[in-house]
């Protein structure tokens, strides 16, 4: 039986409906490590997936997108997030403007033992949210589309998005790291747990919170 390339499975995936549909928890692709990118794709064929993930980013939308997340087993993800919040917001969660990016095998590592915890929500399991505690401060490491080697730190809400679709690439969901009695609804966390942090749903639903 004639096997697909990784380049035929982004052709066939970019000749049809778009925005790219994104899969949901349960399907198989999300559960396993990517493949690293070594340039399985001609340079015009990698712009153009990366140009659909972001289409499909926005429409969603959502603040980031791992190439997993649309069928394609390779360590490539894009984040953008206009962190269009209020000012409270915004101070308590660190959550300032990101740019897109696009992030070619990505690693990430803890820098110091700050950790915060905040509602965390993923275009592949829609309609839910859960709290998830992860390191405030991240060095990462990686390229981007050009092959330009990445070293930075991300810290605050931006820190947060990259190690979510760090993760993905991993096989790794949110809700394998998330306090599990916090997991709401998206509708009960309009209605109950809209406050900038966790804490009121911590005590009401009875998770704990990083000290």
């Amino acid at each position: 039986m004639p096997t697909t390339t990784l380049s035929e499975l982004v052709d066939e995936l970019l000749s049809g409906t778009r925005p790219l549909p994104i899969l949901s928890a349960g399907v198989p692709v999300l559960r396993r490590p990517a493949l690293p990118y070594e340039g399985q794709l001609a340079a015009g064929q990698l712009d153009r997936l990366l140009a659909a993930m972001r289409e499909a980013m926005h429409s969603a939308p959502g603040v980031g997108l791992a190439a997993p997340q649309i069928g394609v087993p390779l360590r490539l993800a894009v984040i953008e997030d206009p962190a269009e919040v209020t000012a409270e917001v915004r101070e308590a969660r660190g959550r300032v403007p990101q740019p897109y990016r696009v992030l070619v095998n990505p690693r990430y590592e803890p820098v110091g033992d700050g950790r915060a915890a905040f509602f965390e929500g993923c275009l592949s399991i829609p309609g839910w949210q859960a709290v998830v505690g992860r390191p405030d401060r991240i060095r990462l490491r990686g390229q981007d589309e050009t092959g330009r080697e990445l070293d930075e730190e991300f810290t605050g809400w931006p820190a947060r998005i990259v190690q979510h679709e760090t993760d993905h690439l991993d096989g790794v969901l949110y809700l394998d790291l998330a306090e599990t009695r916090s997991l709401s609804s998206a509708t009960a966390v309009s209605d109950y747990w809209s406050q900038p942090t966790p804490a009121a749903a911590a005590q009401s639903l009875g998770f704990p919170l990083p000290s």
